[in-house]
């Protein structure tokens, strides 16, 4: 693994492969690991980078609140060290909002974009609430907040037959420190809005949904896609779609690739 400094921050991440760029941007509570099962695949044909976000992994944390913006930065600082100039990324969850603000800012660095259980949309006043809440939990009980949450990506149909594969995400996500998480939490609240991206921007946009995701509403979030030209994939199950639809979504990730 490799490191650079950003604003006094080591920022963890790895290049490897040859050809066209793809940075993977994982979500809150995961690190650069997610992709592990797909790197092989995917190296075959491409260069990839994947990066630890601010506060994951092995990143350190920024400050007490970590906005999508800073992340932005901070996967520009990497790609800027590496002087690419242009990539297509795939952010899940986090990693997609984190993807939406890096377009917003360095739109000339995009190729082409993956939104992986993600929106574009800010979150509701509901969602608001139930992020201080989350922010609450967490300082009262780490090791509670992380398993339950966790458990929670997943659709109740899979949490059995997936249990495995759940225990070793916890134990990844146990990783994340306590201000790390805060930190993400807090900037996830304040995140912008940024549908539009969906609309004006020229480069290639896939959407990725599971139909029965616990924390993205499905209709709601495929509402967004109405008048776009932006190509969009659904799996039956929930928000862990690299792990629940594995197979699938490797398929659907390399013929995106191959389409740009």
């Amino acid at each position: 693994m490799k490191q650079i400094l950003f604003k006094n921050t080591n920022i963890s991440y790895s290049d490897t492969g040859k050809g066209t760029v793809i940075v993977l941007l994982h979500g809150f509570l995961e690190n650069k690991g997610m992709w592990d099962f797909y790197i092989p695949e995917f190296t075959k044909k491409n260069r990839v980078i994947t990066i630890d976000l601010l506060g994951h992994g092995e990143t350190e944390c920024l400050s007490y609140v970590q906005t999508m913006e800073d992340n932005a930065d901070a996967v520009h600082a990497v790609l800027s060290e590496l002087r690419i100039r242009k990539a297509i990324f795939v952010g899940h969850s986090m990693g997609g909002y984190v993807a939406l603000a890096f377009a917003e800012l360095y739109p000339e660095t995009i190729k082409g974009l993956v939104l992986l259980n993600s929106t574009t949309r800010a979150d509701s006043e509901e969602r608001k609430t139930n992020r201080d809440r989350a922010i609450k939990a967490v300082k009262q009980s780490f090791i509670n907040f992380v398993s339950l949450s966790i458990a929670n990506l997943f659709s109740e149909s899979n949490r059995e037959r997936l249990s495995s594969e759940i225990e070793r995400v916890k134990k990844e996500a146990l990783k994340t420190p306590l201000q790390g998480i805060v930190a993400s939490l807090e900037g996830m609240k304040t995140r912008k809005d940024r549908e539009v991206l969906l609309h004006l921007t020229p480069y290639p946009k896939l959407l990725i949904l599971g139909e029965k995701d616990p924390v993205l509403n499905y209709e709601e979030t495929k509402e967004q896609l109405e008048n776009t030209t932006v190509q969009f994939v659904n799996f039956p199950d929930g928000h862990m779609s690299h792990i629940e639809n594995k197979d699938q979504l490797l398929k659907e990730l390399l013929a995106f690739f191959k389409s740009i």
